[in-house]
């Protein structure tokens, strides 16, 4: 072996793992915030209820057996074993697995076209391996059944809005819960000032995001470190003083032991339990900003070991010390590091409530880009970053619901028995999801997948039944939340569709349009021309309304059409897909804009460059640049008629969707041709960029019936009316926009 490529190799590898410890370290800011701050209220919530101590520390002992196993079933067994390996080329979530499923099987209803990801690169796990019998059984009765695809995606959307709802009640329970421990020092303070001082911390959290995570992220990791290094090192100090032999209820008899001794009480318990794998969906959410391998790394080497300590080290206090049940967690801090470690407490309840705001800015993203939430607006708050974005629309409304919970509630039972719903009720439609991809997409037995659902799924069933049987006393929270934002969904997603069907039943064959063109007299005006629409072929009804009421358009024109895959990100080079349509004289073309939901959008200056210099590149590569593997099957008319041998040697054929896939000898006479459209283009460039889209009006006929009137024409155009403008939302200058009235009638 040559020593300096032996060299050269342990170089490489040790600069690999550089990089993914440092990803290890970067994540415990991150991802585990949420998760790290449970011990604050876990056993405070446990014992709410109707659980009492006794003088025995069975009891005790068995909610840490509870806490250790729920610690190590779901998040290490699930998540870090087998959830983090359904990546969807790298990015992880509720719509992560939604694409994924989505891309093996015709069963979405979010994604434009299914042939549209075609040609984009698919690195997904399992996607090469054999088709089995029951998976093409599940692929085809998804397929064949519109209901099916119809409740998967109300399922799909359940879990996010729990998620959204997730990120009012963990600032919420969090701060709360970390200044009630200055009652412990300062016995005689009011209520109302502990209320006061933790609705300052969350005015102060949400004022300053936006400034981007990027302007404070490097503190959150040191926090997390020194906040788990606190806790673990206070539970080690308690286990050596107050009880030892609480080592021995890690075993699963104490389980046992204790539902035969608490029964019912202990069932009822459990939605205080289920508290300590808060946060454990953001090792699988958070995915697409690290790597596996540091996400398994930070968690099964730093957090779950100083968790299980500080676990263990709390019931050793309160085994010692039952009265001291209220806030159990700071009465078991020693007295000479009390205020260091509430400190540190406070801070870390900060950075576990930056991490889950931050994942709702992402999630709202990706469903605004999927057509599942109105238009907002969103800022990226770093340009070397990319996913780090703003929305002042959410922020302020999580504020605002944030500290409503605060002053409603006053109390961190209440508050958690909503929390714990939240929590549980997506990691529970996670495992459904999980269901279809192991069939699906791994293309294993159903027998496996099976076994998967019901393991977890029945543990999580047992904690969600525990959760619901709170609904009165707080649990009722996170309920009317999530319907509201699914309802606000669903009606979105479900209005915009059938704008867009309207769109595509009532467009104009572009064929037909060429041909009237001569009569309709129309007037060719200088400049560039970018009509969009969301039809990918023929014309769209606000540009026929439009040249027959006003017949001129510009010189060259070029059909935008901007679609949202189900991918997380579409390649560069894949991003544009350019045709012509008709003779070059014609100066028409088409382009098709391709997006993943985790894509960032160029501002409009940036695409306006983009999208000319690939209309650039279509011409002087002979009109062959687009590939047509990528739109094949994707409904595009462009159309060539040959008037002399010039023209007939660029015609594109019909028969390939208008989209030549291989390159062409293109003779000496062509050059001619291609030389004057560039110098067309050129000049209209110069002469100035328009820019026309529709200002619909969506209502619904008259013979619908009163509850789709009601959606339509209420809601929709309620929501319609009050969120960002498609013109603004791409960033189109107003100065240079035409705005065409149309009334669709769906």
């Amino acid at each position: 072996m040559d020593p300096e490529s032996g060299g050269q190799s342990r170089d490489s590898r040790w600069k690999l793992h550089k990089t993914t410890l440092l990803l290890a370290y970067q994540s415990l800011g991150v991802v585990y915030g949420d998760l790290s701050i449970s011990p604050i209220f876990v056993f405070t919530s446990t014992f709410s209820g109707k659980l009492h101590l006794h003088e025995e520390e069975e009891e005790i002992f068995g909610v840490l057996s509870l806490i250790f196993w729920t610690l190590t079933i779901i998040p290490l067994c699930k998540y870090v074993v087998l959830v983090l390996g359904a990546d969807d080329n790298g990015e992880g979530g509720t719509f992560a697995l939604y694409s994924l499923l989505c891309r093996h099987s015709k069963l979405g209803l979010l994604s434009t076209s299914h042939s549209a990801h075609d040609h984009i690169p698919d690195c997904s796990t399992g996607s090469s391996l054999k088709v089995t019998r029951t998976s093409g059984r599940l692929k085809e009765f998804f397929e064949k059944s519109r209901g099916s695809r119809i409740v998967l995606l109300l399922v799909v959307l359940l879990g996010t809005s729990m998620v959204i709802g997730d990120g009012v009640l963990t600032p919420s329970m969090s701060v709360l819960s970390a200044v009630y421990g200055m009652r412990i020092k300062v016995p005689h303070l009011h209520e109302n000032y502990t209320i006061f001082i933790a609705s300052v911390i969350l005015l102060g959290l949400f004022a300053l995001q936006h400034y981007g995570t990027h302007r404070v992220g490097f503190l959150f990791a040191p926090i997390l470190v020194v906040w788990l290094l606190c806790i673990s090192g206070v539970g080690i100090y308690n286990i050596r003083r107050w009880n030892p032999n609480v080592v021995t209820a890690l075993s699963p008899y104490y389980v046992f032991n204790f539902f035969r001794k608490a029964g019912k009480d202990g069932w009822s318990s459990l939605g205080g339990v289920v508290l300590c794998v808060t946060g454990a969906e953001a090792m699988f959410a958070d995915l697409g900003h690290f790597s596996h391998l540091s996400i398994r790394l930070a968690f099964v080497g730093f957090v779950y070991p100083c968790l299980v300590l500080a676990y263990m080290g709390e019931a050793a206090y309160l085994s010692k010390h039952k009265e001291d049940l209220e806030r159990s967690f700071y009465r078991a801090i020693p007295e000479r590091i009390f205020w260091p470690v509430f400190i540190i407490a406070t801070l870390a309840t900060v950075v576990g409530s930056q991490a889950i705001i931050s994942a709702i800015f992402s999630i709202i993203s990706q469903c605004r880009a999927l057509r599942c939430f109105p238009r907002v607006k969103i800022v990226h708050t770093s340009s070397q970053i990319h996913g780090q974005i703003y929305i002042p629309e959410i922020n302020w409304i999580l504020m605002v619901l944030c500290l409503a919970v605060v002053i409603g509630f006053r109390d961190t039972v209440m508050i958690g028995n909503a929390y714990g719903l939240a929590v549980i009720s997506v990691m529970f439609v996670t495992t459904c999801l999980m269901f279809l991809i192991i069939v699906m997409v791994w293309n294993r037995t159903v027998i496996l997948a099976a076994v998967f659902v019901i393991f977890f799924g029945s543990l999580e069933l047992l904690y969600f039944s525990a959760c619901l049987s709170k609904v009165h006393n707080g649990g009722w929270l996170p309920l009317i939340l999530s319907m509201v934002i699914l309802f606000v969904m669903s009606i979105w997603h479900y209005g915009t569709s059938k704008k867009q069907d309207f769109e595509l039943q009532n467009k104009v064959r572009m064929d037909n349009f060429l041909a009237l063109g001569p009569n309709l007299g129309i007037v060719r005006v200088p400049g560039i021309g970018l009509i969009y629409s969301n039809v990918v072929s023929g014309l769209p009804p606000m540009f026929e309304r439009f040249v027959t009421n006003f017949p001129a358009f510009h010189r060259v024109a070029i059909f935008v059409t901007v679609q949202s895959l189900m991918v997380p990100k579409v390649p560069g080079s894949e991003r544009f897909l350019v045709s012509c349509i008709g003779p070059p004289y014609f100066h028409l073309f088409r382009c098709l804009v391709r997006y993943g939901y985790k894509d960032m959008r160029d501002d409009n200056y940036d695409f306006e460059v983009q999208l000319i210099r690939k209309v650039e590149e279509f011409l002087r590569n002979g009109n062959d640049e687009a590939d047509r593997s990528g739109l094949q099957g994707v409904e595009m008319e462009p159309i060539r008629k040959p008037s002399s041998p010039v023209v007939d040697a660029l015609t594109v054929g019909p028969e390939n969707g208008g989209v030549a896939g291989r390159r062409k000898k293109v003779s000496f006479s062509n050059v001619g041709v291609v030389c004057e459209e560039l110098r067309e283009l050129a000049e209209a460039r110069e002469s100035g960029v328009s820019y026309m889209m529709g200002n619909t009006t969506v209502v619904a006929s008259e013979s619908s019936s009163l509850v789709k009137k009601f959606v339509i024409n209420i809601v929709y155009g309620f929501l319609r009316g009050n969120c960002r403008r498609p013109a603004v939302a791409l960033g189109i200058p107003p100065t240079s926009l035409i705005e065409v009235g149309v009334v669709y009638t769906v």
